[in-house]
């Protein structure tokens, strides 16, 4: 069983400076929930109930959010707003929160590794809250991993089709397809951020994956790759040549909450969907 995610949420989240400048980007809101609590539920309604947080410097507001603030539930109780904490104390009843720090920025390969002491010997999820994913009333994306972990038993990349001239934004896989499921493919090689001519597929990574606990020997040992940065594609990679890591086509729509526009669009959705 999957019991426990893992949330990078070390990043400086550049791309919305100013508004990250003292605010962790996992905190902005869409509508009136932050990125991370859209994780969090994704990763409860999965069955997970451990969320193993992988903070850094500013971002405290990430502890405080799930944590109970007596002073504000003193002063709205028994009134109209007292119902719009609801959510977020039943996720702080049923879920346990866990942190470490992340003293450098070393890459999304580092991160995992940083949550080693979170996560133990064992297989996990991970969720990047700059991905934001829905699928209207069916099962969540990372629900759908998990029950295919369930049946193979090794890693797991969520992967959907972009545009030619956005493969270099990503890791992109090279697959053959799986007998008996259209959406799966067995993982033969993956490139971190190709040219887009040297881009093996359209099928790119997004923040969802499923880890086997090697992972965590595998990235001591790997190298940084591009840009000075530990990549998990790396890591993946060697997991790969030895048939182990699957590649899922997910059901449902994912949002760059990284990106101003991707945030925007989300911003849209949700209300016109509440």
């Amino acid at each position: 069983m999957i019991r426990k995610c893992l949330f990078p949420a070390a990043g400086y989240g550049t791309r919305f400076l100013p508004a990250t400048k003292a605010t962790p980007k996992e905190m902005l809101p869409v509508l009136t929930k932050p990125l991370i609590q859209y994780g969090v539920e994704e990763a409860l309604e999965a069955g997970i109930t451990t969320m193993a947080i992988v903070t850094g410097r500013g971002k405290r507001a990430i502890e405080d959010h799930f944590d109970i603030s007596y002073e504000l539930e003193h002063q709205i109780k028994g009134t109209s707003k007292e119902p719009l904490l609801r959510e977020i104390r039943d996720l702080i009843e049923q879920c346990t929160f866990s942190y470490t720090r992340q003293r450098e920025m070393k890459g999304l390969g580092h991160a995992i590794l940083t949550g080693e002491t979170l996560i133990g010997s064992e297989p996990f999820a991970v969720i990047l809250a700059d991905d934001l994913c829905t699928n209207g009333h069916g099962d969540g994306v990372l629900r759908q991993m998990v029950q295919l972990f369930n049946e193979h038993q090794c890693s797991i990349v969520a992967v959907e089709e972009v545009p030619h001239e956005e493969v270099s934004k990503y890791g992109v896989v090279a697959v053959e397809p799986m007998e008996n499921n259209s959406d799966l493919y067995r993982v033969r090689d993956m490139v971190e951020k190709p040219d887009p001519e040297e881009a093996p597929s359209r099928l790119a990574i997004i923040g969802r994956y499923i880890l086997t606990p090697d992972i965590f020997d595998i990235l001591r040992r790997t190298p940084p790759g591009k840009g000075g940065e530990i990549q998990i594609t790396d890591a993946l990679r060697e997991q790969a040549r030895n048939g182990k890591v699957l590649a899922y086509r997910f059901r449902g729509k994912r949002f760059d909450c990284g990106s101003v526009v991707g945030f925007v669009a989300a911003t849209n959705h949700f209300y016109e969907h509440q």
